[in-house]
């Protein structure tokens, strides 16, 4: 799953959230490092990880793009079924989007000196472009599915990608719905049983 997932399914513990939203940058045992609750944070995002990859669902809509863009067909997929939260947000929250992420960068900024430099470089970007929101509009996928292709230096054709949710549009939100669903329920228990084993 890509940012605006990863951020919702940390529930509503800002460090936990955090830590979800780093944790990419996180290698091996160095999340140990960091405080309990980022800790959590980061643990979460490696177990959703696992079980966004390992899902048949999403693997059906890797499947559709895997011919033309390989292994950053992945990624795209991630991207795209933010796209599908973004839009559908009302759906699953019931504090609007354009709230909820300027709740998020507030978070990012308090907590600013905690940030991986990967994170803190990138953050001001994030800001003004303000990401999350732009990830319910065609256009806002768009510019990030550009960005991507720009930091693989234009091999990925990340960019390209757009034509296939276009194409496939009502195949990958159906998709998107049915996995989520689950994935919230998945993410619900292992933030308990992550808890659990961090805090005794």
């Amino acid at each position: 799953m890509n940012y605006l997932a990863h951020i919702y399914l940390s529930g509503d513990n800002d460090l936990v959230t955090i830590g979800n939203f780093i944790a990419d940058g996180i290698k091996g045992k160095d999340y140990e490092y960091y405080p309990k609750e980022i800790q959590i944070g980061i643990l979460l995002h490696r177990n959703i990880d696992t079980f966004t990859d390992a899902h048949k669902t999403v693997r059906k809509s890797t499947k559709r793009l895997h011919e033309k863009y390989s292994h950053y067909s992945g990624i795209i997929v991630d991207m795209l079924y933010d796209h599908f939260l973004a839009k559908n947000w009302s759906k699953y929250c019931d504090i609007p989007l354009e709230a909820y992420a300027e709740s998020f960068y507030y978070s990012l900024e308090t907590h600013y000196e905690v940030l991986p430099m990967r994170i803190q470089k990138m953050m001001p970007y994030m800001l003004t472009d303000n990401w999350l929101v732009s990830y319910a509009s065609i256009d806002g996928i768009t510019r990030a599915l550009e960005g991507m292709n720009r930091r693989t230096k234009n091999k990925s054709s990340m960019n390209e990608a757009v034509n296939e949710l276009e194409e496939f549009y009502d195949d990958f939100e159906n998709e998107f719905t049915h996995f989520f669903d689950e994935l919230i329920e998945f993410s619900k228990d292992k933030l308990k049983e992550i808890e659990c084993k961090i805090n005794h």
